[in-house]
């Protein structure tokens, strides 16, 4: 959408518009039972609505029979509906979570529940230096309505070999981008890397962890429980991501060319 702004500097004042993010809440429905609702980008909601139910373990991509997205006047429900006996199993572990879009724990009941075990990722993929700088370098190309706002995050997949991405998310959510794509990759990505344009949290690790994802590269800082979390996992975390150098803080034996 297009925004009117005043635009002042220093030699003067002039009219005119910007391209802004959209956000509006996101009901996730199972049975016409809301299990959560997420401040979060309408665009790629069928991603969303596939993405977010395996990452959080609700349900798998084959579990879900049909997704119906319903616009409503102040947003937008996925009406989920499950296979026989899943929604009765969901109902008894549901999170009744309402999210803000820069928190992906808040509405958890326990703290056993923000720091579940996660699941642990088994690969013997490596990948080249260059390899993650060819990365970076592309995936600005594909953030189009960033390009436009300069305020949404990014999550893609490159897969190992590639050339460039087969799947860019993007949202005001950094953890709804990392979602988004789950589902466009229909909840696995084992053979590529995993890039985010935002931090690293434990959430990201753990949703990374979900999707089967040997290699997460992200261009901002991780946090020490995400460093943590990423150990436990065997995932190979790198952070600081910038055109010209990044850290490797986890199993950094998948980096090849290192000495």
């Amino acid at each position: 959408m297009k925004a009117s702004r005043l635009v002042v500097s220093r030699d003067g004042v002039a009219d005119g518009l910007r391209a802004i993010a959209e956000e509006m809440p996101v009901a996730f429905t199972y049975g016409r039972v809301t299990y959560a609702v997420m401040m979060a980008t309408p665009a790629d909601l069928e991603d969303f609505a596939y993405g977010f139910s395996f990452t959080e373990g609700v349900a798998r991509p084959d579990e879900i029979t049909e997704v119906e997205i319903v616009q409503h006047p102040k947003g937008v429900e996925l009406r989920m509906t499950l296979c026989d006996g899943r929604d009765v199993a969901m109902m008894n572990r549901r999170r009744k979570l309402a999210g803000p879009v820069g928190c992906g724990l808040c509405g958890v009941e326990s703290l056993e529940a923000a720091i579940a075990p996660v699941r642990h990722v088994d690969s013997d993929i490596t990948v080249g230096r260059d390899e993650i700088f060819a990365a970076l370098s592309r995936i600005g190309a594909h953030q189009t309505l960033n390009a436009q706002t300069r305020a949404v995050h990014g999550a893609g997949f490159w897969p190992l070999g590639a050339n460039d991405f087969t799947a860019v998310r993007e949202d005001v959510g950094r953890h709804n981008a990392l979602d988004k794509l789950c589902g466009a990759l229909d909840c696995e990505a084992p053979d590529g890397l995993v890039m985010l344009t935002s931090r690293v949290s434990i959430e990201m690790v753990q949703k990374s962890a979900a999707m089967n994802a040997a290699l997460v590269v992200a261009m901002s800082a991780p946090t020490a429980l995400a460093i943590a979390t990423a150990q436990e996992a065997g995932i190979t975390l790198v952070a600081v991501a910038r055109d010209d150098a990044f850290e490797v803080f986890t199993h950094k034996h998948r980096i090849r060319d290192l000495a």
